[in-house]
């Protein structure tokens, strides 16, 4: 990655230097490194990870499978695994909880194929993907950081709490589609809005609250599943949705919008603003347009006019150029490979025959030091180095999940899993944080969101894997793990 790279900003080369040598400069200049005001505000927008990671894996608990028994059946019967289930008379077998703890006793689809078992966390997927196409490009066009967060949290809100008056498999899933849509563009969002909160030297470090804030999301999941068993699973997605509704409309009110992407839209007004809405109280006072003449030249209002061409401008940018091109291509590939492990993984753990909400927990609790190990060493490692490291021991576990198979392995078996999954949430958070460092400002939020476009699509392919791998853990993990290993 040390190849030359072109600037993005305008055809005068000379000013695209200026203005590129002094954007950070000028912003540090202002804020200083890092004060208390740009900490909470980052702390706040990374919050919307918390409730991202809830709507992405809250299909584990809402579309599971619920335990069962025999009621008139004899003692071979009453042990018959998941393909002699369905052979069951009706009146044989009973759950052992009333059938509205989940979509799939309540509408019955436990006999009715893979394809409809895996429709609803599949659709989830498939409009975080469309979404991510669709909407990704106007935080760094039109709507910006700020807008496109909240807008975004909104969506995926609204929608969750539609979702738990479905009637049917076919709306629940349509509104599952609607919510990943809305879903699409929060981590992208509030990562590219909390680093442009503070200064260069602490980007790294700030990226990586968000990734807590998500595991705290996965968490704070199985604590609400196991408070609220034998409870409709409709409570869930209420308990989930309503508080994300509040907090969307306290971020418009509470958090400013990107300096850098107010200056790079050449809004002298709100860049200037802003700066001062997070500055040190000793330097608040001097920041003004004449203060910045001396450090950043505005005049030149068509340098900056010629950046809001239309709504796809950012990618077009990205894709014209042959070093950008070459670089997202990549990183995309191996996000595809990280994504279909890291969303497939805890969706899959289910079919491990071990307690639910156990072993869900702890797949939460491994992003616990994955994201300390992170915070920690971000700034020693080798990001091409420990991203391979990290993939190939996620890789060689995941496949580990198969030949373990068995009871007396079961152990072990969970063992190597809540290892894939470690080092796949490591990889995941190495892989946003390298993409971060290889966009500048103008594309970064697009880059960022084409990569995790790429993660979302490997998950799309993960719960149609999982079913179809119920009886054969080769189709589903087994896949995991050579496709994190090969892209």
């Amino acid at each position: 990655m040390a190849e030359k790279t072109e600037p993005f900003l305008s055809n005068d080369k000379k000013l695209k230097r200026k203005l590129g040598s002094s954007l950070d400069e000028t912003i540090e200049t202002c804020i200083g490194e890092f004060g208390w005001t740009q900490f909470l505000q980052a702390i706040f927008v990374s919050i919307a990870w918390f409730f991202d990671a809830q709507q992405t894996f809250i299909s584990v608990f809402t579309d599971a499978q619920p335990s069962w028994h025999c009621i008139s059946c004899n003692s071979s019967s009453s042990s018959s695994i998941d393909n002699n289930f369905c052979n069951l008379p009706k009146d044989a077998w009973t759950w052992d909880l009333p059938s509205h703890i989940s979509v799939v006793s309540e509408w019955s689809l436990q006999c009715r194929g893979s394809v409809i078992a895996g429709l609803p966390a599949s659709s989830f997927f498939m409009g975080c993907l469309i979404g991510g196409f669709l909407l990704s490009t106007l935080a760094d066009s039109s709507l910006g950081r700020k807008n496109m967060l909240v807008l975004s949290c909104l969506l995926m809100s609204i929608t969750g709490s539609i979702t738990a008056f479905s009637t049917n498999i076919w709306m629940y899933s349509f509104l599952r589609f609607l919510s990943g849509f809305g879903r699409a563009t929060i981590g992208t969002c509030a990562l590219v809005l909390s680093t442009e909160l503070v200064g260069r030297r602490w980007r790294d470090q700030v990226g990586i609250i968000g990734f807590h804030c998500f595991t705290m999301g996965f968490i704070s999941l199985p604590t609400l599943a196991f408070i609220n068993r034998g409870s409709t699973w409709r409570i869930l997605y209420l308990w989930t949705c309503l508080p994300t509704i509040l907090y969307s409309f306290l971020v418009y009110f509470i958090v400013p919008e990107s300096p850098r992407w107010l200056y790079i839209k050449g809004n002298k007004e709100g860049f200037v603003q802003t700066l001062k809405s997070i500055a040190p109280p000793t330097t608040r006072s001097s920041l003004t347009l004449s203060f910045f003449g001396s450090f950043i030249e505005f005049e030149n209002q068509e340098v900056l006019d010629n950046n809001t061409v239309d709504l796809y401008s950012a990618i077009r940018m990205l894709v014209e150029r042959n070093w950008s091109f070459r670089r997202l291509v990549t990183v995309m590939c191996v996000g595809f490979g990280i994504g279909m492990t890291y969303y497939g993984m805890p969706l899959g753990v289910g079919s491990l025959n071990f307690n639910l909400y156990l072993s869900i927990t702890l797949n939460a609790l491994s992003e616990l030091p994955s994201s300390i190990l992170i915070l920690f060493l971000i700034g020693k490692l080798s990001r091409k180095s420990s991203l391979l490291g990290f993939a190939i021991l996620s890789g060689i576990c995941s496949i580990g999940c198969v030949i373990f198979e068995g009871g007396k392995f079961k152990e072990l078996q969970i063992g190597v899993e809540l290892i894939s999954y470690f080092s796949a949430c490591t990889a995941f958070s190495i892989l946003l944080i390298y993409t971060l460092e290889l966009f500048p400002t103008c594309v970064r939020n697009s880059a960022v969101a084409m990569v995790r476009q790429a993660m979302v699509l490997g998950g799309a392919f993960s719960p149609m894997l999982i079913a179809i791998g119920r009886n054969n853990k080769w189709y589903c993990f087994g896949v995991f793990g050579l496709s994190i290993v090969i892209c």
